[in-house]
């Protein structure tokens, strides 16, 4: 059945367009109910963007109100937490190609050890980032647009660049300062 499932996601309702065309609130419940019978865990009011990769889904996990961005290519055991953002034309591998035998072609070694992708709770992926193997996103994080993420970051980093590095630390809002700049 799961086979069945697949094909219509990746045939059909993959292709159904989304935000701004109309009906697109249609396409994002009914790419939602067939993921949910294909991904190994789906939390409850994710969105997936239309043309959306990630194999046969038995290594992805996805928690509550997250999304999966237009175009994204997830591949491998990956992990996202609950209320992830996640912007256009996201890469995500946890695994790459074996090259240590020099004697030998890389395109006949096969994949290397799979590294198990997690993405915590709250982050903001932004577009066209790329996550390599291994890769722990801690939760609360941003992940600027265009990075190559080949590290891990603990919770409330704002990172980007290529390879990707720390710019600075999310900080709570100050709830006691007064944010009025207007006269009384």
């Amino acid at each position: 059945m799961k086979r069945i499932y697949l094909l219509i996601y990746y045939i059909l309702f993959q292709h159904i367009p989304m935000q701004p065309f109309p009906g697109y609130k249609l396409g994002y419940i009914l790419r939602r109910l067939i993921v949910q019978k294909i991904l190994i865990k789906c939390g409850k009011d994710i969105i997936v963007k239309n043309n959306c990769y990630f194999g046969n889904g038995t290594r992805l996990s996805i928690g509550n109100r997250s999304q999966l961005g237009q175009n994204a290519r997830l591949n491998g055991k990956i992990t996202i937490g609950e209320d992830v953002l996640m912007g256009p034309d996201v890469i995500m591998m946890s695994t790459s190609h074996a090259y240590s035998d020099l004697n030998m072609p890389i395109n006949t070694q096969g994949e290397g050890k799979e590294k198990p992708i997690f993405i915590g709770d709250n982050v903001w992926v932004g577009t066209r980032v790329i996550i390599l193997p291994g890769v722990s996103i801690g939760g609360h994080s941003i992940i600027g647009s265009g990075a190559v993420v080949t590290k891990s970051f603990p919770d409330y980093s704002i990172i980007g660049g290529n390879p990707a590095k720390l710019i600075k630390k999310r900080e709570p809002i100050n709830e006691s300062k007064n944010n009025w700049d207007c006269p009384r």
